[in-house]
C-alpha cells in the first residue's frame, strides 16, 4: 500500500514555478507592445534556460508604494495559487513625486512583512533617486532598499534600471521607461537573482 502511494505521488507532475512581478510601470511594460514587457520577457528568458515558469504581470503604471501596499492582498488572491516567488519593484513613483522616503520605507516594509507572513519568497528590486534631486533626499531614498533587504533577509537586486538609466537606446523619449532593448537589459541583469531565488544555478 505504501509503495502504491509513493508511486502515485511520484507520478504527479510538479507544478511549474509561478512568479509574480509586483511593481509599477517598469514591470508593466508601459508603452510597449503586448509581450514585450518585463513579465513576458522574463518568462521567455527562463524558458531559454530550461525553466518552464509562469511570470504573472502584477505591474500597474503609476503605482506608488502606497497603492502597491493597498492592492497586494487582492493581487495575490487573483493568482491560481500561492506564487513561488514575488519580485517586488516599487518606489520609483514615490521618488518622482518627492514623497517622504520614510513613507516609502513603511509601505515596502509592510509589503515584505505580509509576504513573509504568507511564507512567499521575495526578490527585492531596488530603485535609486534621480541625480538632480536634493542630496539629502537621495541619500535617504537610496538607503531604504538595502536596509529593508537586510532587515527581511531578502535577496536584493540593487537597481532595477541598472544598465538602462541614461543609456542611449535603452529608455523611451520620456527618459524614464525602458524600451524593449531596455527591458531585455533589465531581464538579463536580474536573471541570476531570479535563478538563485528559484534554487537554480
Amino acid at each position: 500500500m505504501l509503495l502504491a502511494v509513493l508511486a502515485l505521488a511520484a507520478a504527479q507532475p510538479t507544478p511549474k514555478p509561478l512568479i509574480l512581478a509586483f511593481g509599477d510601470s517598469l514591470t508593466a511594460g508601459y508603452n510597449l507592445d503586448r509581450g514585450l514587457g518585463f513579465a513576458p520577457q522574463l518568462e521567455a528568458t527562463l524558458r531559454r534556460h530550461g525553466i518552464v515558469a509562469t511570470v504573472a504581470d502584477g505591474g500597474v503604471s503609476g503605482d506608488t508604494s502606497t497603492a502597491g501596499r493597498a492592492r497586494l492582498g487582492w493581487t495575490l488572491a487573483g493568482l491560481p495559487r500561492k506564487p513561488d516567488l514575488v519580485i517586488v519593484e516599487l518606489g520609483a513613483n514615490d521618488m518622482l513625486r518627492n514623497l517622504d522616503p520614510a513613507l516609502t520605507r513603511a509601505n515596502l516594509d509592510a509589503i515584505l512583512v505580509e509576504l513573509d507572513r504568507r511564507r512567499i519568497p521575495v526578490l527585492f528590486a531596488g530603485m535609486r533617486a534621480a541625480p538632480n534631486l536634493d542630496p539629502d533626499y537621495r541619500a535617504k531614498f537610496d538607503a531604504l532598499y538595502p536596509a529593508l533587504a537586510k532587515a527581511h533577509r531578502a535577496p536584493l537586486y540593487p537597481f532595477i534600471m541598472e544598465g538602462v538609466a541614461a543609456q542611449p537606446g535603452m529608455q523611451q523619449p520620456d527618459g524614464m521607461h525602458p524600451t524593449f532593448a531596455g527591458v531585455k537589459r533589465i531581464v538579463t541583469g536580474i536573471l541570476p537573482r531570479v535563478l538563485a531565488a528559484l534554487g537554480r544555478n
